[in-house]
């Protein structure tokens, strides 16, 4: 009997590889300590690899931390409800999902992005984009809602996509920070709660 031999991986399969584990290590760094703990040094040893390989991969620490933004908001959203709102409160407890675990991935995501207003002006233009498009997404939802019925048509999509995002991400804080006491799946319950009830029709 012979032995098997190992499955070789393809350059494709070990540079995608390689960018996981950067970017999970630069993941916990920031968690842990903020972006001004991330340099491609840094980087690159709590990963088990060079300077040289992050700088391969990623050119520059502007260039990491735009990848690692994106990588950070990246989560499964179900979108089977039939409604609006159904979608809307499903994405609600998707994002939200991450605190359930104190994930690295949602504590890192929103140091940066609290970081963006603050202490790292250099991040708002890697935010800016992005949170453009994320209020694009939440009004969408908002606007299907109202035209299926599921939400009422006195409430404005845009504005409403903006207190619903604070209202998220002002969640997603203090769970990270002073409310570690508190169930993080009880707070997804009760935001989820509170949004669908504040919007749906009387009959919803």
């Amino acid at each position: 009997m012979t032995n098997p031999q190992p499955v070789r991986r393809t350059q494709v399969e070990r540079r995608a590889e390689t960018r996981r584990r950067v970017l999970d290590a630069a993941t916990d760094l920031v968690a842990a300590h903020g972006s001004r703990a991330v340099s491609l040094a840094a980087v690159g040893e709590a990963a088990g690899y060079s300077r040289g390989i992050v700088n391969h991969h990623f050119g520059s620490k502007a260039r990491l931390l735009e990848e690692l933004i994106k990588y950070t908001q990246q989560f499964d959203v179900p979108t089977d409800s039939p409604t609006g709102l159904g979608r809307l409160t499903q994405f609600i407890e998707a994002y939200l999902g991450g605190m359930h675990r104190r994930s690295p991935r949602s504590e890192a995501f929103l140091k940066l992005w609290s970081e963006s207003s603050g202490a790292g002006p250099s991040l708002a233009p890697l935010f800016a984009e992005r949170d453009a498009s994320f209020r694009d997404f939440v009004a969408q939802h908002i606007r299907d809602g109202i035209a299926d019925g599921s939400i009422a048509p006195r409430v404005d999509a845009n504005s409403t996509a903006v207190w619903i995002i604070g209202l998220l991400r002002g969640t997603a804080m203090m769970a990270f920070s002073t409310a570690r006491d508190v169930s993080a799946a009880e707070l997804s319950k009760g935001v989820t709660r509170t949004v669908g009830r504040g919007l749906a029709t009387p009959d919803h």
